[in-house]
């Protein structure tokens, strides 16, 4: 099961300080802004998001389709395959995708010491 492009997302209180933060550190803004409460930021090889006021806790992110670049990929596992995975795995989603659509969506699980995981596909089924 191949879950995609990985990256942290982190809950900010302040997200221009936080953004400052990481660009001292030496990563690079390459989507995101102000208006939307939200940042992607990139370093040679970690990705990660700043969020304010849009989750409760800092969590992993996972994006099916997608390299690195945000780019879409000829063959990925889907979503709905991997929540059909999951299931059979015994691990349960916290939110479902309706296993008949075909375009982007999510879930959420959370593993066993309660950290979420959110894996984000924005891109239809292959």
């Amino acid at each position: 099961m191949e879950l995609g492009n990985f990256s942290v997302s982190l809950a900010v209180k302040n997200l221009e300080v936080s953004r400052k933060f990481y660009e001292a550190i030496g990563f690079k803004v390459i989507a995101g802004g102000e208006a939307v409460k939200m940042y992607i930021l990139q370093n040679a090889t970690s990705t990660i998001g700043l969020f304010q006021g849009m989750f409760e806790k800092n969590m992993l992110t996972f994006n099916p389709g997608w390299d690195r670049q945000c780019t879409t990929l000829e063959k990925f596992d889907d979503i709905r395959d991997i929540q059909k995975v999951l299931n059979e795995r015994g691990i349960s989603a916290l939110s479902v995708v309706d296993e008949a659509s075909t375009g982007p969506a999510h879930l959420m699980i959370v593993d066993p010491d309660g950290n979420p995981i959110l894996i984000d596909q924005h891109v239809p089924r292959p």
